[in-house]
């Protein structure tokens, strides 16, 4: 059974060509895999910037299954008018393959309605069973 978030499971799905994340890499070959659940983060910048995407590309179950459930919503809505254009990692604290924690300071830039704004986390990973969770964010 295919899975249900695999962008290849609905032909009609609109994914990009280039990565939102900004890595240079085709969505395909980036965030795309980790959006399947064909692959996960090895780290918690990877984990960070792949859940930017999901909310660049529409991702809600990604964005929930990749959240730790100690601090996971029941249920979390994406803003349809919000495009997502640049995201910008400005510090990275652990969070490597080996660590058990890690932090990521970014900065998310986008437009609403014509208007551009920036937001600024620094946010925090924890892995559990060699997998990175995002915990919650410092806005």
């Amino acid at each position: 059974m295919p899975n249900p978030r695999d962008p290849r499971a609905d032909p009609h799905a609109q994914r990009p060509e280039h990565c939102p994340c900004l890595s240079g890499e085709r969505y395909s070959a980036c965030c795309g895999p980790l959006h399947a659940g064909v692959s996960s983060a090895p780290t918690a910048e990877r984990l960070m910037r792949s859940r930017y995407s999901a909310f660049a590309v529409g991702d809600v179950d990604y964005l929930l299954d990749s959240w730790h459930p100690s601090t996971r919503p029941a249920h979390f809505e994406l803003d349809d008018t919000l495009h997502w254009t640049r995201l910008d990692i400005e510090r990275t604290e652990k969070g490597g393959p080996f660590d058990s924690t890690g932090v990521v300071e970014f900065t998310a830039y986008c437009r609403q309605g014509g208007v551009r704004s920036a937001q600024h986390e620094v946010s925090r990973f924890t892995r559990v069973a060699q997998r990175w969770y995002y915990v919650d964010a410092e806005v």
